[in-house]
């Protein structure tokens, strides 16, 4: 066979050719050539979809509390505790042939630089009975913050046993800079709770009020 002319396509396949005898086709693992101003762009692409992301973000959570309360309100799912008066809870039955144990969990929203913890992380109650636990909130930043806690329940199926009595989330907190503040919540585990469930969790989310603009 005479000398043979060779051709190279980009997808990796070799192409031999033999003074018109024929032609050889074989696989060939070529690397693939990168193209620097082509990463330059691709990467200048995924800096704006990942700023755009974050600005979504942002917007997201000050639109959260008015879209979780359409979504309960639409699907009939709400994690969300009920408020009682304490005179409603007197005439409730305590049963003290068991315990149920209440864990407690806190969030910020990113960025509200608002710490939030509870003081203890769980306690053990009688249903019926009226339970106290603290939440502590440090505003550890230079200015003022103005936000809401929103509480959720979990398993849901124990929310509307779930009655607060006391709370912190019924109205907007303020907090100056550098403040310190115990927050009280109390609440009662109805006797109605499903024998099944042993455990429950309340967790509250804080999230900034959206500031009016000027």
């Amino acid at each position: 066979m005479g000398a043979q002319a060779r051709q190279q396509y980009p997808v990796g396949v070799v192409v031999w050719g033999s003074g018109g005898s024929g032609f050889c086709v074989g696989a060939m693992e070529v690397p693939p050539v990168l193209d620097v101003r082509s990463r330059q762009a691709a990467n200048r692409r995924l800096a704006v979809r990942l700023g755009l992301l974050a600005v979504l973000f942002v917007g997201f959570g000050f639109a959260l509390v008015p879209m979780y309360d359409a979504f309960c309100r639409m699907t009939g799912l709400d994690g969300r505790t009920g408020a009682i008066a304490a005179a409603s809870v007197d005439n409730t039955q305590v049963d003290y042939s068991r315990w149920v144990t209440v864990e407690f969990m806190s969030h910020a929203m990113p960025g509200a630089g608002l710490e939030f913890v509870p003081e203890k992380f769980k306690i053990r109650v009688h249903p019926g009975a009226i339970a106290h636990i603290n939440y502590v909130a440090k505003n550890p930043t230079d200015r003022s913050f103005v936000g809401q806690a929103v509480p959720n329940v979990t398993p849901a199926v124990a929310a509307k046993h779930f009655k607060k009595i006391e709370c912190f989330c019924f109205t907007q907190q303020t907090f100056q800079p550098g403040e310190v503040r115990q927050m009280p919540v109390t609440f009662v585990v109805s006797p109605e709770l499903s024998r099944d469930l042993s455990t429950v969790t309340l967790s509250y989310t804080f999230f900034e009020a959206v500031k009016e603009r000027s």
